[in-house]
Formats: structure tokens, sequence, C-alpha cells
């Protein structure tokens, strides 16, 4: 059945992505859910937030490594089961959306910026290292991980398009650029009014939504 590999692939995908490191890498470092303090974004920036760039660290290798190692799988041995770019675009895709709505984690998930940049670098390591520049360069000028995220995100597909011409892959970047800009629909009223936290910024008792608290080790009962 030639749909059955490329369901289950994308089906493995999902699952891979569904592994919210944040937690998991916080959970091994003995620190607070990153869904409880700062943003509440179980992701890199957040857990940076708690002071700990150990934990950010391996957090963000391993979100973007759950996008780029199904690619990879797909494209390096997906042929003998008939798996070509198209599928590993949708395995690509199923990776991010994984990580926005996570099964394992009651579907509460990341923004997914480094899931998508390792799925664009898995893609099109060209137009990865080119979306990466973007980043920087906003990052570096302006420290906002969440304005250089969004100009990001609305580059790629242009940049895929422009270079590359339409593909399947230009549509999943496409797509994961959409779902990624509304994802920080909070983060860009933030900006609007001058009370986004910038890169480095720790965690405050209150970020204006009222109910994140602080970094801390957990409480144990």
């Amino acid at each position: 059945m030639p749909i059955l590999a490329p369901l289950l692939a994308t089906l493995v995908a999902y699952l891979i992505g569904s592994l919210s490191f944040a937690v998991i890498v916080s959970r091994g470092f003995g620190l607070a859910d990153p869904r409880s303090y700062g943003s509440g974004n179980p992701g890199a920036t957040n857990v940076l937030r708690s002071g700990n760039k150990a934990a950010a660290l391996l957090t963000l290798a391993f979100d973007a490594l759950k996008g780029y190692l199904p690619v990879m799988a797909v494209l390096l041995w997906g042929e003998r089961f008939g798996l070509g770019e198209g599928t590993a675009a949708l395995v690509g895709l199923a990776a991010f959306v994984g990580h926005l709505w996570p099964v394992f984690f009651r579907f509460q998930g990341g923004k997914g910026v480094a899931t998508a940049a390792g799925v664009i670098f898995g893609l099109n390591p060209w137009l990865g290292l080119a979306t990466l520049a973007s980043f920087v360069i906003i990052v570096f000028f302006f420290r906002y991980v969440s304005l250089a995220s969004i100009v990001a995100a609305a580059f790629a597909p242009f940049y895929e398009l422009l270079i590359w011409g339409p593909s399947a892959a230009g549509f999943a970047i496409g797509a994961m650029g959409l779902l990624l800009i509304w994802r920080h629909g909070a983060n860009i009223r933030k900006l609007m009014n001058g009370t986004e936290s910038k890169l480095g910024q720790k965690a405050a008792a209150g970020t204006g939504d009222g109910h994140h608290k602080a970094p801390g080790k957990p409480h144990h009962r």
C-alpha cells in the first residue's frame, strides 16, 4: 500500500515532535516547568530566563534536531520505501505541529522556532543559512528573539519561492511560517506596547499575563 509508508513516517515525525524538550530538560536539571514562568512558552528562550544557560542550549539543540532528523531520515533512506521530497516536507511539518501541540504534554506546546529551523535546514540547507542570517541580524540589533523569529518566519517562504520556485518544501515552510507568526500573537502585542522581554532577561515575578511566576526549583509535596 503506497500510502501506508508516508502515513507512518508522518505519524512518527509528529510523535517525535511531541517530545517537549524544554520540559524534559528542565526536569533533568531540577528546574521549574518552563510553562509556569516567564512567557509560559516551553522553548529555549524561556528556559534561558531561568538563568541556566546549559539547559537552554540543550533545549535549543534537541528542539532543532527533532525537526532536522525526521526530514533527513526520509531524504536519506526513504527512497526504498517510495518516499521522496514531498514526504520529507510533510514529515517536517508534522514534527513542527507535534512541537506546537504535543500529545505527550496535553497539547500544550511551544512556538516552534528551533524545530522549524531544523526542518528548514533539513529540506534546504542554503535556505536555512539565509533564514538564520535574518534571525541573527534582528537579534543583534534589536535583542528581541520574538521579533527575529517573526521576521525569519516571514522571509523563509519568500526566499524559497523567489530563489528555488514553488515546491512541496515551500508549502511546508510557508505553513510553518504562518503557524509560527500566529503563535507569536501575544509577543506581537507586547512588542507594540513595549513590554516584550529582551534576550537574556530573566523572568520576573509577573510578565503582564498575571499568572506566570518567577522560575525556581519545583516544590515537592
